[in-house]
């Protein structure tokens, strides 16, 4: 599959580039990417969550009234969670959201995901290019050359560059990431993916094992 490579004015260079079958055009295992998309949406959760229960409610432990001839049912403590001000009873409690998944299955699911934007011409390759300092208003230009600037795009970089990074921060609609932070949510999460040259061989290289 040849896809041809821009430059940051959004014009063809001339030059094409071939995506690997294995990572861009293999059939979407659709359980691999939820399972995958799950694991990244659970990790995001705090899980600080806390409330409490019956025996850290302050307050009286005397029996609140006697046992029999009320006319309503027995009540031991002003603490119980039947009462206001009481305990909640099963309530949340502190914990770790997140689960393991094997390395094969987060690799699929990422070549699935893929596979799936190649499959819609949602994956665009970029040639390699920086900026002298960190500047919002250049990577916007970028973005409309693209015709990117009303869509949710990611930009998937080779190495780390700190002023493409520092520069596109302060876009909501725009993520930049090396290729060892991509993952199966962020990728379908935008609406293209831009791929920069010198990510490709790093990508198909570590999703092709």
């Amino acid at each position: 599959m040849k896809v041809a490579v821009l430059d940051i004015n959004g014009k063809d260079t001339g030059r094409k580039v071939e995506l690997s079958k294995d990572v861009f055009a293999i059939e979407p295992n659709n359980h691999a990417v939820y399972l995958d998309v799950k694991q990244y949406l659970a990790n995001q959760r705090q899980g600080t969550h806390k409330s409490k229960e019956r025996a850290e409610i302050a307050g009286s432990t005397r029996k609140i009234k006697k046992q029999k001839g009320t006319g309503t049912a027995r009540a031991g403590s002003i603490k119980s969670g039947v009462f206001k001000g009481g305990g909640r009873m099963f309530g949340p409690t502190p914990r770790n959201y997140g689960f393991k998944l094997n390395k094969n299955l987060k690799r699929l699911a990422r070549k699935s995901a893929l596979s799936i934007k190649a499959n819609e011409n949602s994956i665009v390759v970029l040639e390699d290019f920086s900026f002298d300092t960190p500047k919002t208003k250049s990577f916007t230009a970028v973005l409309k050359a693209l015709g990117l600037e009303d869509k949710k795009s990611l930009f998937v970089l080779g190495a780390s560059n700190n002023n493409v990074y520092l520069s596109s921060r302060n876009l909501k609609g725009s993520e930049v990431v090396n290729n060892s932070e991509l993952n199966t949510y962020k990728i379908l999460n935008a609406n293209q993916v831009v791929l920069l040259e010198s990510s490709l061989e790093e990508i198909e290289s570590n999703l092709s094992k």
